[in-house]
């Protein structure tokens, strides 16, 4: 690039777009790269604020902020991961699909240590509609040093920093335990709040059972509704550490392995996770998933339904923000709440 006097520019080449902004009106390029500046140009330029011009001047070994935004765009790209057209050296990643977002946090930071370059995104681990905003890619100058752009490569690698998953089609089968429900002395709340979160999703609810607390029944039936073509299994209630509340040990009955009975999560704390056969989740819920508005099922549920074969580390991570503030009005997944 070279600067020049906006009166000098006619017959250059604009080497970036110029952005005007007309406060709620508009904010857009008025002249974008490339551009052949005119004599009719010079009035508009100068009622932006341009005075001089940076012009087009291709040096070996640079490249401009448009050809360094898609580099960075290339570090991402991924199936389902949707380019916007390069605007002011800047590219936007939007989800082309219904899925789980997912980063690399800490190849992303060692990106964005470089100097220079950046690269911005969503918090992975949640769903994303089609269409949603997913990240953003630029470089701060308006050229930069291909050698530079090379070495970023190399420290991210080959596989792409994002993903996005798709979701599944589950069958599932509800399993609430629980004398007080089984025996008619209370009505069950849980299974249509149940329902509900799994409507959110692409899952064929296949039945409930309403079990007493009878640790080798309960086993027997969850393993009767996995027969039936059941590939996740959600009990409800009895999960706490009272003598009568058998859930935990009637799924571990199973011989499904127990990946985690509790979780740093609130509410949520006396979740169990566990896997039948490695690939079959059981979950057991505690009773706050039938009157929070949102807990630990909402963090775990969409990462089952990509596919996603958790562990205990996985869910160790949610304590860093896995404490919910019980907002007045529920805004999540937009709030801190799951976000480390």
């Amino acid at each position: 690039m070279k600067l020049i006097n906006t009166e000098d520019a006619v017959g250059h080449v604009l080497c970036h777009d110029l952005t005007q902004i007309i406060p709620g009106v508009t904010k857009d390029a008025v002249f974008r790269k490339g551009h052949i500046v005119t004599e009719e140009d010079i009035p508009v330029l100068l009622s932006i604020g341009k005075e001089h011009l940076y012009v087009w001047e291709k040096q070996e070994g640079m490249l401009h902020e448009d050809e360094a935004a898609q580099i960075l765009f290339d570090m991402c790209k991924n199936d389902y991961l949707i380019p916007s057209e390069t605007k002011e050296g800047k590219i936007e990643i939007k989800a082309g699909i219904d899925g789980l977002f997912k980063v690399d946090t800490q190849r992303l930071m060692k990106l964005n240590t470089i100097g220079e370059m950046m690269i911005a995104s969503r918090h992975g681990n949640f769903p994303v509609k089609k269409g949603d905003k997913l990240a953003g890619t630029r470089i701060i100058p308006l050229v930069i040093e291909e050698e530079k752009m090379r070495r970023a490569q190399q420290v991210v690698g080959e596989e792409p920093l994002m993903q996005l998953l798709p979701f599944g089609h589950k069958k599932a089968a509800i399993v609430t335990t629980g004398s007080e429900v089984f025996k008619g002395r209370i009505e069950d709340k849980f299974g249509p709040v149940i329902r509900k979160k799994l409507g959110e999703y692409d899952v064929e609810v296949l039945g409930q059972s309403i079990m007493d607390d009878k640790q080798e029944e309960i086993t027997k039936e969850i393993l009767k509704w996995i027969d039936k073509g059941a590939d996740m299994i959600v009990c409800t209630g009895g999960m706490s550490v009272d003598p009568d509340d058998t859930t935990p040990s009637a799924i571990k009955g199973t011989g499904a392995k127990i990946i985690s009975y509790g979780a740093p999560v609130l509410p949520g704390a006396m979740f169990l996770l566990s896997y039948y056969k490695g690939s079959i989740p059981i979950m057991g819920l505690p009773g706050c998933v039938m009157y929070a508005a949102r807990t630990i099922f909402d963090l775990v549920l969409p990462r089952v339904m990509a596919g996603e074969i958790l562990d205990q580390e996985e869910l160790a991570k949610y304590g860093h923000g896995g404490l919910c503030l019980g907002c007045e009005e529920c805004t999540f997944p937009n709030c801190g709440f799951g976000k480390a």
